[in-house]
């Protein structure tokens, strides 16, 4: 798919949070494409017809001329619980690059997403840099604008099945793509998604089939490998700042591997760099 070439118009970019009652009504729909994803508490919107319960992760996608309701009150929610509070991120954006990506496939229009995913970031981003008043590189925010749209694509490419199962387990996957550096537990995996030990190994196993440390091992020796060509550290640093132990560990396992010691590795992709 080619999406290069022209500019990804964001008309308006921010954050709103509500602690109030709110309501807000578009019967005759946005009128252009509108990413909205929820960050804290809940509210209702409309989705399919009818009006859905938002939580936290949801994201939402509209095209032009959909209708557009939201309200968030005091009513009781179907856990029997108030919604007193909605905190969102909205980007409201257009142009023929955002139709072409829009019409390059079908778009689901409510996606999950765990909070911790480098979305978010962009998101954010996206959402600084429209407040720029001054800004001699206005490209900037387009290229932000199709990173974040494809990286929806990658996300949504990455998952075959849907469900809770597969959300928690890309939840796990995000942690350990985001403290692979560190010495974390199966512990602090399990406890970051509010399961067990045992059953978060078993939905990363049954999603990805691999183990959770093994995936952890993979990421890491990736890390290492890039910080060994293209980083003047000394090796025992790379090690270290790679999430290994100790650089015995990361030389046999690396070793293993790759078929040469992390120095021989060193040697070789520089004299090809060179």
């Amino acid at each position: 798919m080619e999406l290069t070439g022209d500019i990804c118009k964001v008309y308006t970019a921010g954050y709103s949070f509500h602690r109030k009652p709110f309501y807000m009504n578009e019967p005759e729909g946005v009128k252009s494409y509108l990413f909205r994803f929820q960050t804290e508490g809940n509210c209702l919107l409309r989705y399919k017809g009818g009006m859905d319960e938002v939580e936290v992760g949801d994201l939402h996608l509209y095209a032009p001329d959909e209708p557009y309701e939201l309200k968030i009150d005091y009513a009781p929610n179907a856990a029997g619980l108030p919604i007193v509070e909605s905190g969102d991120y909205h980007i409201f954006f257009g142009g023929e690059w955002a139709d072409r990506w829009w019409n390059h496939t079908e778009r689901p229009a409510k996606v999950k997403i765990p909070l911790s995913d480098n979305i978010v970031d962009l998101l954010r981003q996206i959402s600084m840099e429209k407040r720029r008043i001054d800004d001699p590189y206005p490209e900037i925010l387009s290229y932000y604008m199709k990173i974040l749209c494809l990286s929806i694509d990658r996300y949504l490419s990455e998952q075959p099945i849907s469900g809770p199962k597969t959300y928690l387990a890309y939840q796990i996957k995000n942690y350990i793509e985001e403290n692979a550096s560190t010495a974390f537990k199966l512990d602090d995996v399990a406890m970051y998604v509010g399961i067990s030990v045992s059953r978060a190994v078993h939905l990363f196993k049954e999603a990805f089939d691999t183990t959770i440390m093994q995936y952890a091992l993979d990421v890491r020796l990736n890390m290492a490998q890039e910080r060994i060509v293209f980083s003047p550290m000394p090796l025992e640093e790379v090690a270290e700042s790679s999430g290994f132990a100790n650089y015995t560990y990361f030389h046999r396992v690396f070793r293993s591997r790759f078929g040469m010691s992390p120095k021989e590795f060193r040697i070789s992709k520089r004299e090809h760099i060179t």
